[in-house]
């Protein structure tokens, strides 16, 4: 028997008895995945699946979804049996950086257990140096995650909706935590899928004192062992809602916005076509109101607004984002971080719009110049709230169309939390849903359905068209009795001169 130490143990004090991993316990992924859960809950990894910093992550053949999740590791240092929240932390020996890989083809079968999923070998790297628990303030611990380098994951202890210490108070209630057990605290928004070839780095250090595991180092490879056997279990299989779960969004599995959801369909819902934008860039607003009244829908104009400086028409689908009253507690849990708002942002896609709900309430910021800019450097159509702008001249100097309530300097946090995007929202007095069209000059904004845009846009032409001829039979010195509107003689007149120019 081998006396020799085991080397996928190396970053940790010796083999866990048991690894527990949280389901959802960051803000900002409970956000990003809609919905926020009232208790942490969790799953058990075998210790099987640890693995040390340089240890390779084998994809297997005939899988697409090996997905991964940058989290604080606890290692439990005394043990932990009913103990309170305000002694839980004593019993944590040592944080350091950790994994949670997942094979997201395995996981509809899984139902929640994660077993094959995420417990395959090497499935949980751990490490690379361990930090005493002691000598760190569990509120203030950082998290980060590259992929090739670039930085992907970016959050922080205070970022979570469970505390790290309500975790091990939590579990010490159903069974002891002995030393060595491992608690994966979960992972913040930004996991996403990676593959063969691919390098993850996790690393988790306490800013203000300086103390870091590392980075422990993860290369992603392919399995060259064949594919699993459908005699003795199910086989992978994938749809398009786990591979938004897997990559994060539907935009990043590179799939069309709402795919694997229950969303608007119609034009919007591929995004609109070339000539269709065209159309609505030539149709006024007012013109396309009045149209959608005979259509009976009278509560589509976005009220409020004013245009910044140079800002000139929007034309684009909507992408929502809502904010909250503020609360200080709930901007302590959604406020921060790689929030709402960010993340927003950092999706809107080329001829989109944001469209933001502030309630009305303009006495605080909901966007400033950076948010701007980047939302302009996304190619996206324009950005409108109800609620102020911050940063007014910088924000107008930005080059994209924006309208909002007025100029506020205050920050957002004065007066609101930002929650939740992608989502049915109310800006302005006007129900607004991802995928609709959103159509702004200097007369106002409007909300379009999608399955009556084209048809709305068409009749608006024809609209201008004759209210144009209308326009010049007045200048003429025409009475506006049965003109207009036009009684059948002047249509019979417009007909004539219209069929005249058109055969011209």
């Amino acid at each position: 028997m081998s006396t020799q130490p085991d080397p996928r143990f190396a970053g940790l004090p010796a083999r866990p008895g048991k690894i527990i991993a949280v389901h959802l316990s960051y803000a900002s992924r409970a956000d990003q995945r809609g919905r926020r859960p009232d208790a942490p809950s969790y799953f058990f990894k075998p210790s099987s699946s640890v693995a040390a910093t340089g240890t390779e992550v084998v994809r297997p053949q005939g899988t697409e979804l090996l997905a991964f999740e940058g989290e604080i590791a606890l290692v439990i240092g005394t043990p932990a049996r009913r103990v309170g929240l305000d002694e839980a932390w004593s019993h944590v020996g040592w944080v350091t950086a950790s994994n949670d890989f997942g094979l997201y083809d395995l996981r509809a079968n899984d139902k929640g257990s994660n077993v094959r999923s995420k417990g395959g070998d090497g499935y949980t790297p751990i490490g690379v140096d361990l930090i005493d628990a002691r000598e760190v303030d569990p509120t203030d611990l950082r998290l980060r995650t590259w992929v090739n380098g670039s930085l992907v994951q970016d959050d922080s202890t205070s970022g979570l909706i469970f505390p790290l210490a309500q975790l091990v108070a939590d579990l010490s209630q159903h069974f002891t935590l002995e030393i060595g057990d491992v608690i994966l605290a979960g992972t913040p928004a930004g996991s996403s899928v990676v593959v063969p070839g691919d390098v993850v780095e996790v690393e988790v250090d306490a800013p203000r004192t300086g103390q870091t595991s590392g980075r422990l180092q993860t290369p992603v490879v392919e399995a060259s062992e064949g594919a699993y056997d459908e005699a003795l279990g199910s086989l992978p299989a994938v749809d398009d809602a786990q591979r938004i779960a897997a990559w994060g969004s539907a935009q990043a599995a590179g799939l069309e916005e709402g795919a694997g959801a229950d969303t608007p369909s119609g034009p919007a819902a591929k995004g609109l076509t070339p000539e269709l934008r065209a159309k609505l860039e030539r149709c006024p607003v007012a013109t396309m109101t009045q149209l959608l009244r005979g259509h009976g829908l009278n509560n589509v104009a976005i009220d409020g607004l004013t245009p910044l400086p140079g800002s000139g028409k929007i034309v684009g689908t909507a992408r929502t984002l809502r904010f909250v009253p503020n609360r200080e507690d709930l901007f302590k849990t959604h406020g921060g971080g790689y929030n709402a708002q960010k993340r927003a942002f950092d999706a809107v896609g080329a001829g989109e719009v944001i469209v933001i709900e502030a309630r009305g309430d303009a006495s605080a910021g909901t966007l400033g110049d950076v948010l701007a800019i980047r939302a302009r450097a996304n190619g996206a159509a324009g950005i409108i709230t109800d609620g102020a702008v911050r940063d007014y001249d910088a924000v107008a100097a930005v080059g994209i169309p924006v309208y909002g309530a007025r100029p506020h300097p205050a920050v957002l946090g004065r007066r609101h939390v930002p929650w939740d995007h992608d989502l049915t929202i109310s800006c302005g007095g006007a129900t607004v849903q991802p995928g609709d069209i959103i159509v702004a000059d200097t007369d106002g904004a409007i909300v379009i359905p999608p399955a009556l845009v084209e048809e709305i846009v068409d009749a608006a032409l024809v609209k201008e068209q004759e209210d144009a001829w209308v326009a010049e039979r007045v200048a003429e010195g025409e009475r506006l009795d049965g003109l207009f509107p036009m009684n059948k003689q002047w249509r019979e007149r417009y007909e004539a001169d219209h069929s005249r120019d058109a055969h011209a």
